[in-house]
């Protein structure tokens, strides 16, 4: 079994064949995944998603390019709504200087409350991080030291640096489509050198989607081509990353029952 440990099922993109987009994802061995929040006030419609679907879980939390316009999310908040069953992550929060659509200031307050409640919930943080490679991995860092909590660096294209300083703090990193590009071979090395216990797959649908879909609409299903490139980088077989993964989605995810003999 498969897991696309991070999509977005209510972007319009997949909402307007969602039944189609699970039949295939279940049809491509995807027994799991998880449907991430961009904003908290919009929280009812993942959950909804979540609650309609065997197969579905979600997260709760406020995108950094939405960071200015949900200041008010309280760690209260997020943890409240963390206790519906259904959520098993905090999140999608960190830092994103590479649009700017929200001031930096508001996105590292944003990341702060939603790593607090990861840090209450013991949820795993989903983060967002791009273009902010040092200041992400300093305030990770400094917010460990206050009090540990789960994390995973979700579509990783950062470099080299954060994604070993995400590793020593405990975190695990999550690879998209990305990893497939031709000109990602930077990226693969990075794979290729972390630790396999700290790995996971992700399509980040409907975008990026991998090759030989590149350019075309994500969904759940592409998963299998990101999980084939990186068998393929670390030398090992299709059978043995979906193992090495799934494994290590439920250790961390732990939140989410296991399906029996996945």
């Amino acid at each position: 079994m498969l897991v696309d440990s991070h999509c977005h099922l209510d972007f319009p993109e997949l909402a307007e064949d969602r039944a189609g987009v699970l039949a295939r994802a279940r049809a491509a061995g995807v027994g799991r995944m998880v449907t991430i929040s961009t904003r908290v006030r919009r929280f009812d419609e993942i959950r909804a998603i979540a609650e309609a679907h065997d197969e579905v879980w979600c997260s709760v939390g406020t995108h950094p390019h939405n960071a200015a316009e949900e200041p008010d999310v309280t760690v209260d908040e997020l943890v409240r709504l963390a206790g519906h069953p259904k959520v098993v992550a905090i999140g999608e929060a960190g830092l994103d200087y590479f649009y700017d659509h929200a001031p930096r200031e508001a996105q590292a307050a944003g990341f702060r409350t939603h790593i607090a409640a990861a840090r209450q919930t013991g949820l795993p943080l989903v983060i967002h991080a791009r273009d902010a490679d040092d200041d992400v991995a300093a305030i990770l860092t400094e917010e460990t030291g206050k009090g540990a909590f789960p994390f995973i660096l979700h579509c990783f294209s950062s470099g080299r640096a954060l994604a070993e300083a995400g590793v020593k703090l405990g975190g695990y990193v999550s690879f998209s489509g990305i990893l497939t590009f031709r000109k990602s071979e930077e990226l693969r090395a990075i794979a290729r050198d972390l630790p396999r216990d700290r790995l996971l797959v992700e399509t980040g649908a409907p975008y990026l989607a991998p090759a030989p879909f590149r350019g075309k609409t994500n969904e759940p299903a592409f998963v299998a081509h990101t999980a084939a490139v990186l068998a393929e980088t670390l030398g090992v077989s299709a059978d043995e990353i979906a193992r090495i993964t799934t494994d290590n989605f439920f250790r961390l995810f732990t939140k989410m029952p296991r399906p029996a003999g996945a």
